[in-house]
């Protein structure tokens, strides 16, 4: 081996660097240590030790450099979501907002610009393609030479927008425009989560227009951090009408609904006359236009849920007496007066009180088009934003008064500063606000003008508060009041700060792990990580004695130092399916170490000498070993660029180990053994019972070949069958949906809980025992084309009703939806990304074969060779799906088809070939070698002397993904499945499939053409 001295010294140097990477995680950890040791299991305590411990010193490198708990923290090794509990979220920012934002405002309701809205909008529920795109089209579509230019001719667009703009031109304004406020709500995020102290979040654009991805490991307050991201921030001050100014209308407006034929049937959503019914169900219009609702759909955009719920409760809550003045008040039925005790109007902003569940139904009333025209046409109504009670929960309904353009009367552009306080006469949480100088004015004069009025606080179209004006108010001074908590007033004044979002931002996928089941992954982990290493380390041992074993160990254990070191510097997150990478990595880690040792093996049972047996061991595997990691690093190069979250991680870790691996296995080992030659030790490489095995080996598997067609070809029939009559399991991420994994104190009857969400929900979820008899995971599509900001809740406060008898009556809603002791995580897909991923996936697995396909046939120079490799991964693909659609629902676990099966497929396909290759690779040698004999024998020559390395790199690697198997914990169990399926029909495929279609398709008369141009390769 040349340049020895240079090898040795890059081999230090890589392993000083990855030991001071790793000396990072090391002192976060013992800061971490001591503080849970100091907290004795006081959660509050412990977090006010590390905040105490953030800026201080902690680590010294050699007097070289101070690093403070914090940097620590920020260099260690990143634990991903399912590991260490969090959050991950894929926002998607609003770019119909950004449109409606530029365009002029007298267009907003301009029937030629909303119908190509509309239209552009149901285009883009079947279309990857941009929405600015789909509007020019559906504009030229619907107005053939017509000018998109004269929707933004505005006075901000001056100079850029005029007549004689093209359409062409108005799209490049459009999209540069869009992507300008992208860029902007993507920095309001992360000064948002700035803000909100996460270490190590991870916040990044994706290539998909206006999607970005959060990641914050450790949150513990979902909800909390659902309400930060989605905010806009769109603070605005309303003037507002006394119920008193109103009350005639109000009770009017009672009595042209009840006037309504069958009034009683629009409460509970069913069928009315056609007139009234067109009138009920007409959309309502969007906020600031001329409804009265200011936000209509803000709570729940779906009202038809609604009435069926408030269809059940009727039955259960209206005696004969209460249903009759309904029928007469179907207004007041819903929402209440605000009066005081002796039934008087108490003067207020407040129109009406209404019940949570019935704010749906008071806003199909109050846009009915015949009830709109009996209030003022300044008037606008908008919600509180919290709800009050205890027992029973409602909601204030404000009464807001726009200015002559439709506007509020002040918005919060002016606005410098906010910051979290107490009010010092009642000593609750507050947010007050400091404005700049003009804002300053425009306030004195807007209180001046209110006195003992009341002046609404909204932002994000609901009312925070609401107080009544003494006096004018000088200095740009004011406060919003909520009965916040502490953690609510900073959430809002941190809100505010980071300055409003140019267009909403809505939730299309999220994924919650609770702490307790990220330590659980954490423990599972790590635990089929050391049993399947010591596997390892045993079997090579036995297989390869002591000594060569020895050294394979010791570049093993080099190979994990290296591998989590660089994982360590490229800061990395490190997840759950990631450690089965790293598993997996050892597995197949191994390959190169057997292909080394099976070539000694055969130079020193051709009578070579240990150091030219060496020397042409390690020669003549390069070729193999090179052909058969890059195939499996294609696989994987794929799977990181396309793949998101988990599935990345998994990804980077099999990348970086291919590397790590080629590295000790091919380089270290051998400098061991060259300095173990010069010292005179004895080096051998079998065992008294291994080193006559799989030797003088005679199989004819070509002549066998037609027998294991047919077998293939009954198996892959079967599949087929399955797939065409029972199809697959398709999980949340190819259909949609939400999955919510709940842990309960005591056993549950899976069928038990399935009935009790079925009633919840009026259709039934699917729920599977997860891993313990006492947690399920519960999936279900209810309500998952609501992207409503409390649809979740909703959702999560219809399992606690559901599911009460099996609670207990001492578990509250709130126990249950937020301190994520019952529902241990959560998975949200939207409709639109599920698509995504469902075309994204299918590209992939092409994109892999054909990736597969050309380097074969670029490195054997012919097609046949190709054809092989191709048939064998199209056969292992088939038999993968078959049989996960054919035991799909018998399984003890799960074999949902999603992102992570997706990843099986890509590794088995990696695994398949690496051992295809090997083959190929030994027929290409001997061709080279023994011109004259048949290719029948050349090829089955091939096949037998492969075998033995085919046996070593297969059991272990199988052995290993048993491993995680049976200790590796439910989330990744079906992951794992499909690996060992894979496994085992890779090797199979590699002998029996893809050599033998090679034979098959060289025709007797160019065998010696063919081959020939294969061993110029």
């Amino acid at each position: 081996m040349q340049n020895k001295g240079a090898v040795r010294l890059l081999a230090i140097i890589f392993a000083a660097i990855c030991l001071y990477q790793l000396t990072f995680t090391y002192f976060a950890n013992k800061v971490e240590r001591d503080a849970r040791e100091y907290a004795q299991g006081d959660f509050q305590k412990e977090r006010t030790y590390l905040d105490s411990m953030k800026n201080e010193e902690v680590y010294n490198f050699f007097w070289l450099q101070k690093y403070t708990y914090q940097d620590c923290k920020e260099r260690e090794i990143n634990l991903g979501l399912d590991l260490k509990g969090g959050m991950n979220v894929i926002l998607e920012i609003a770019v119909e907002d950004i449109i409606r934002s530029l365009a002029a405002p007298q267009y907003l309701t301009d029937p030629t610009f909303t119908q190509t809205m509309d239209a552009a909008k149901a285009m883009k529920a079947n279309s990857t393609a941009d929405l600015i795109d789909l509007f020019a089209e559906a504009f030229e579509e619907q107005n053939p030479g017509g000018q998109l230019a004269q929707f933004f001719m505005t006075p901000e667009s001056r100079g850029d927008i005029d007549f004689n703009t093209s359409n062409d031109d108005v799209v490049t304004f459009l999209k540069q425009e869009a992507e300008d406020a992208i860029d902007n709500s993507y920095n309001v995020l992360r000064n948002r989560i700035d803000r909100f102290g996460v270490v190590q979040m991870n916040i990044q654009r994706l290539e998909r227009q206006g999607r970005i991805l959060v990641a914050l490991p450790g949150v513990s307050e979902p909800e909390r951090v659902t309400k930060l991201l989605t905010g806009t921030a769109n603070l605005e001050f309303w003037t507002t009408y006394q119920n008193v100014e109103i009350w005639n209308s109000i009770e009017e407006a009672n009595q042209v609904i009840a006037d309504m034929q069958n009034a009683s049937e629009i409460l509970e959503g069913e069928a009315v006359e056609d007139t009234v019914q067109e009138e009920i169900t007409e959309e309502a219009p969007a906020a600031g236009d001329d409804d009265m609702l200011l936000d209509g759909e803000s709570l729940f955009s779906d009202t038809s849920d609604l009435g069926i719920l408030g269809e059940a409760d009727s039955e259960d809550l209206f005696q004969e007496e209460e249903a009759v003045f309904m029928k007469e008040n179907p207004l007041f039925a819903v929402m209440r007066p605000y009066m005081d005790n002796t039934g008087q109007l108490i003067p207020s902003a407040i129109a009406g009180v209404v019940e949570l569940r019935d704010t749906a139904k008071v806003n199909a009333f109050l846009n009915i088009p015949r009830v709109k025209q009996l209030f003022p046409a300044d008037l606008r109504f908008a919600w509180h934003y919290q709800a009050q009670g205890e027992t029973t929960e409602f909601l204030y309904l404000y009464a807001l008064k726009a200015t002559r353009n439709g506007q509020p009367a002040m918005d919060g552009k002016y606005v410098t500063d906010a910051r979290p306080n107490t009010d010092p006469y009642t000593g609750e949480f507050q947010v007050s606000m400091s404005m700049n100088s003009e804002g300053a004015k425009r306030w004195a004069n807007l209180t001046r003008e209110n006195v003992n009025k009341a002046i609404a606080i909204v932002l994000d179209g609901v009312v925070y508060s609401a107080p009544n004006v003494n006096e004018e108010i000088k200095g740009g001074s004011s406060s919003i009041s909520g009965n916040f908590t502490q953690n609510e007033a900073t959430d809002l004044s941190n809100i505010l700060k980071s300055g409003k979002m140019p267009a909403r931002a809505r939730v299309i996928s999220s994924e919650v792990i609770g702490p307790s089941l990220g330590a659980q992954s954490v423990k599972d982990g790590f635990n089929s990580f050391i049993i399947a290493f010591i596997v390892v380390l045993l079997y090579m041992v036995f297989y390869y004695s002591r000594t060569a074993g020895l050294v394979a160990d010791i570049a093993l254990m080099a190979n994990m130092f290296f591998l989590i070191g660089v994982l360590a510097s490229l800061q990395a997150a490190l997840t759950l399916p990631g450690i089965a990478g790293i598993v997996l990595t050892i597995g197949m880690s191994v390959d190169a170490n057997v292909l080394i040792y099976e070539r000694i093996r055969e130079e020193l049972a051709a009578g070579k000498g240990k150091k030219a047996a060496l020397k042409d061991g390690y020669r003549n595997a390069y070729s193999a070993i090179i052909d058969a990691n890059v195939t499996t690093f294609l696989t994987a190069l794929i799977l990181f660029f396309f793949g998101t979250g988990p599935i990345k991680g998994f990804a980077t870790t099999l990348v970086i180990g291919i590397l790590t691996s080629l590295f000790s296995a091919v380089i270290l080992t051998r400098l061991v053994y060259e300095r173990w030659l010069d010292k005179g030790r004895t080096l051998t490489f079998s065992t008294r019972l291994t080193e006559n095995a799989f030797k003088n080996l005679n199989i004819d598997f070509l002549s066998k070949r037609k027998i294991f067609y047919v077998i293939s070809g009954i198996i892959i029939a079967g599949g087929i069958f399955s797939l065409a009559t029972k199809g697959l399991n398709g999980g949340v991420d190819f259909t949609g949906g939400r999955n919510y994994v709940i842990e309960f104190k005591e056993e549950v009857e899976v069928a038990e809980v399935r009935n009790m969400l079925e009633e919840s929900f009026g259709e039934m979820p699917t729920v599977i025992t997860f891993g313990q008899k006492n947690a399920v995971r519960v999936t279900t599509k209810y309500m998952i084309d609501d992207d409503g900001p409390s649809v979740d809740s909703l959702i999560k406060a219809l399992m606690y009703t559901g599911l009460q008898p099996v609670l207990g009556n001492e578990v509250t809603m709130e126990e249950f939806v937020n301190e994520q002791e019952y529902i241990v995580s959560s998975h949200k897909v939207g409709p639109t990304i599920a698509d995504d991923i469902k075309r994204s996936s299918v590209w992939v697995v092409l994109a892999s074969l054909a990736i597969i396909f050309l380097y074969i046939l670029i490195r054997f120079r012919n097609w046949q060779f190709g054809l092989g490799a191709l048939v064998a991964l199209v056969h292992d693909v088939a038999i993968v799906m078959g049989l996960f659609s054919l035991l799909s629902g018998i399984m003890p676990f799960s074999l949902e088809i999603d992102q992570a099966f997706i990843a099986a497929i890509l590794t088995v396909v990696g695994y398949s070939i690496n051992d295809t290759v090997v083959v190929f690779d030994r027929i290409r040698e001997y061709v080279g070698l023994q011109r004259k004999r048949e290719r029948k024998e050349i090829f089955n020559t091939a096949l037998n002397n492969t075998l033995s390395r085919t046996f070593s790199t297969s059991l272990s690697t199988f052995v290993v993904l048993l491993t995680i198997f049976i200790f590796g914990g439910d989330v990744i169990r079906g992951f794992i499945f499909a690996l060992l399926i894979g496994v085992v029909v890779g090797t199979y495929s590699s002998l029996f499939i893809a050599t033998p279609v090679v034979y098959d398709t060289i025709r007797k008369g160019e065998t010696q053409r063919v081959l020939k141009g294969t061993r110029k390769a």
